[in-house]
């Protein structure tokens, strides 16, 4: 069935994420024929990029392939706006009219709506936006209309604590339905976490071991070798735990570690990972590592006195049958040694142990959460030759037609476009993992300089005990 005409309007549509993220994935499914055929595209912001021409130039500067860019391109558009706007208009949201407030955003828009012919023209608003204006550019899409018949995406960091997190729910109940919200979280659309669910509850080799009985220790570990260059002003003001900790770590851990959904079905999954959530302990900052790369403070746009943590380590316990007792260690930070989104779960050693030289690492899967799918079963085997001396073997997942594999924010803005929420974060979640997190910066720990390059501070490299981190290996 043809997908109805759409009109996406785009807040922040001269940053760095629509640079990277956005409007190359919009580009790459126009070319796969997954995006409706009729199609506007409305960059906004307080500053305009020039003319419209001028705007589809800085777009078309920022993509890496080209390919189909002459027929997108007529369809994209720039129009300045404020959270500010429609101050004086009437009401907008479910209740009100399109024409709340006469802007010129929302002039915009229904003059793009009209050239798609009206009547069931749908919309998108996507606000990647700081978290201090998310709230009050919801109150500008209610008065103005905007948010009539709209679906809104919401990028993370949703609020900066529990407070402004239900702060900023409470604005969006004014104006939208919850199952029109969208709040992205990019991890959330790679394929190998998605295959998490897979390899768990379609097979019948690792559900039985999923437990505290086989599982000794759970490392979910993102360490990037970048620094900050060019989102100073982001960490600044948010930080690595708001960044990384209190979304996508802990969510790629409730996928880990929940129960089996009753089916395949947003409400089904998020009500899993709801259950999940509520079992997991809050966060110790005695149990928490900062810490912040050398040469940080001289980055322009840092403070020369900055205590901002560019690093993070956590140990994290669920308390419930299944995981009391096995650690959850969560690892990220900028200017490492490497670049991994790693998965890395632990089985117990067989007792009493048959082998007399099984040192070493136990087994371990290993679930890299790159693009592409990509898992491995480590184990002990034994050496060839005489004698039963062991040695370390591999067993790889080879997934057929990975390279059908959408990126994450492809998947995600796909979604949006579908209505499937299973794969973005609702306001219970949300409010949930501020709760757990919340005790960090409350009793913040000590900010530890470590060296660029390096795996982090020496706090860290100790926090999983003998095992240490998988990552590097």
């Amino acid at each position: 069935m043809a997908l109805p005409p759409h009109v996406f309007v785009i807040f922040g549509a001269t940053g760095d994420l629509a640079r990277r993220k956005l409007f190359p994935g919009l580009l790459r499914l126009w070319n796969a024929g997954l995006l409706p055929a009729d199609l506007r595209v409305i960059g906004t912001g307080r500053h305009s990029p020039g003319t419209d021409d001028e705007f589809r130039d800085q777009v078309r500067d920022a993509l890496g392939d080209t390919t189909g860019w002459d027929d997108l391109a007529p369809r994209l558009s720039f129009t300045p706006s404020d959270a500010d706007d429609g101050t004086t208009g009437g009401a907008g949201g479910d209740g009100g009219g399109d024409g709340g407030g006469d802007t010129d955003l929302a002039r915009a828009v229904r003059a793009a709506e009209e050239e798609l012919g009206g009547g069931d023209v749908r919309r998108i608003v996507y606000l990647s936006v700081p978290p201090a204006v998310m709230t009050p550019m919801v109150g500008m899409l209610g008065r103005t209309g905007l948010a009539q018949r709209s679906r809104l995406v919401l990028e993370k960091p949703f609020g900066t604590d529990l407070a402004s997190a239900r702060e900023l729910g409470a604005g969006l109940r004014e104006v939208y339905r919850e199952e029109d919200v969208f709040r992205i979280d990019h991890f959330l659309g790679k394929e190998p976490v998605q295959n998490i669910l897979a390899l768990r509850f379609a097979n019948g080799v690792f559900e039985p071991a999923w437990n505290n009985r086989h599982v000794r220790y759970v490392q979910i570990d993102v360490p990037e070798e970048d620094g900050i260059e060019g989102r100073a002003s982001f960490m600044e003001s948010t930080g690595a735990f708001r960044d990384m900790i209190s979304t996508h770590l802990l969510q790629v851990l409730a996928f880990v570690a929940m129960e089996r959904p009753r089916e395949l079905t947003p409400d089904a999954v998020h009500a899993a990972k709801a259950e999940l959530l509520r079992s997991v302990r809050p966060l110790d900052p005695a149990r928490t590592v900062f810490g912040q790369y050398a040469g940080y403070r001289d980055t322009e746009g840092v403070d020369p006195d900055s205590d901002v943590e560019t690093f993070v380590a956590a140990e994290v316990f669920v308390e419930n049958p299944r995981w009391s007792g096995v650690p959850f260690l969560l690892r990220t930070g900028k200017g490492m040694g490497g670049t991994r989104r790693t998965v890395t779960v632990g089985f117990a050693d067989p007792e009493p142990a048959l082998f007399p030289d099984a040192d070493g690492p136990p087994a371990e899967l290993v679930l890299e959460l790159t693009e592409q799918p990509d898992a491995a079963l480590d184990v002990r085997a034994k050496d060839p030759g005489p004698g039963s001396a062991l040695r370390r073997g591999r067993m790889v997942l080879d997934v057929p037609g990975g390279d059908a594999a959408l990126e994450a924010y492809e998947r995600l803005l796909l979604d949006v476009v579908h209505g499937d929420r299973t794969l973005f974060t609702t306001a219970d979640e949300v409010e949930r993992l501020w709760e757990l997190c919340d005790p960090v910066p409350a009793d913040p720990p000590p900010v530890r300089e470590y060296p660029r390059g390096s795996w982090g501070p020496r706090d860290a490299l100790d926090l999983p005990g003998p095992r240490g981190w998988r990552v590097p290996e």
